[in-house]
């Protein structure tokens, strides 16, 4: 007796399952394939009047089949559910959730895009950038740096100390920075340290207690202030365009002997200050034993001076607002 093809008996099978339409189809389906009209229950009739042997291996054959269809039929069945329910939540539910990741991507704060820019200009004459400590020793703070002990820099007024004795703080600029470096490397030195410094100051639209500096500083022989000025002005016009005009005029700090502020020429023809500088005292250099045939120059700007300046900003608290109409601008 010639056998039920079963390939195409199960090739009909999924014909039919991808034309079903309603789940009801499904049980009409299982009659169709299973119920006591199908070629499978006819194929189970015929059984009676084969030998023994055959009636065996081909009873096996159709409760294999049987089995089979049960099993591809109520799978089909599942998934068709599924799909039933998702179709229908695509449709019906709305998605009120914030997009908290847009597909556009991140950006940096433009603080970080312009110290990353500061230290790049100098970092492409030569210069190295070394980091340290925010809490700090008032010797690395202060001492070394040839801040004697009346200056009003040290008062608590102006300093947040970290400590009963006032021997350690948060620092007020990255100069300690130098003193560290200094303190582990010979010269010469060519290094810019930038990094958050802390004062005790009010906030207002230009100052505020917790700020961003970059400090320079080159130690060499027979260097003079002519190359301080010319490697600021490189900076300046790097930073500012090559159509600012700069001047220096005489200052005072600690650490250094002579001293200047620079100032660039604004576009409403104001003269504004951007950053201190001068030649490193010799007191520093003594400080941290290095040979007196060596001199330097040194200088701090202000980051969020620098931002403000270039993107007209007018109030320092912008920057730490997390305002994000502020910050898309950029």
């Amino acid at each position: 007796m010639p056998e039920l093809n079963f390939d195409k008996v199960y090739a009909s099978l999924d014909l039919r399952i991808k034309d079903i339409a309603n789940i009801d189809e499904f049980d009409e389906l299982t009659k169709e394939f299973l119920g006591k009209n199908s070629l499978i229950s006819e194929e189970r009739k015929k059984l009676s009047s084969l030998s023994k042997e055959a009636k065996k291996n081909y009873g096996m054959k159709l409760t294999e089949a049987t089995e089979f269809i049960t099993s591809r039929i109520k799978e089909q069945r599942q998934l068709y559910l599924d799909s039933q329910f998702n179709n229908k939540e695509e449709a019906e539910v709305t998605d009120i959730s914030i997009d908290w990741k847009p597909t556009r991507g991140s950006y940096k704060h433009v603080l970080s895009t312009v110290m990353e820019e500061v230290v790049s200009i100098f970092s492409s004459i030569g210069y190295e950038v070394a980091y340290g400590p925010e809490a700090e020793t008032s010797w690395h703070n202060f001492d070394a740096l040839n801040t004697p002990d009346w200056h009003p820099a040290r008062y608590e007024s102006d300093t947040l100390y970290l400590d009963e004795k006032l021997q350690t703080l948060l620092r007020t600029q990255t100069s300690t920075v130098q003193i560290r470096h200094m303190e582990e490397n010979e010269p010469p030195v060519y290094i810019v340290a930038p990094g958050r410094v802390f004062r005790s100051d009010q906030l207002d639209a230009t100052h505020s207690p917790v700020f961003h500096q970059l400090e320079g500083l080159a130690i060499d022989k027979n260097l003079t202030f002519t190359d301080l000025k010319g490697t600021l002005e490189f900076f300046v016009k790097e930073f500012f365009g090559n159509n600012i005009e700069t001047k220096f005029i005489p200052h005072f700090f600690p650490f250094t002997e002579p001293s200047a502020e620079v100032l660039v020429k604004w576009q409403n023809g104001e003269w504004l200050e951007i950053l201190g500088c001068g030649m490193v005292d010799p007191n520093v250099l003594s400080n941290v034993n290095y040979p007196e045939s060596y001199k330097g120059f040194a200088w701090g700007v202000g980051i969020e001076r620098l931002a403000m300046l270039r993107y007209k900003i007018d109030h320092i608290k912008n920057f730490y607002d997390n305002d994000i109409r502020f910050l898309e601008q950029f």
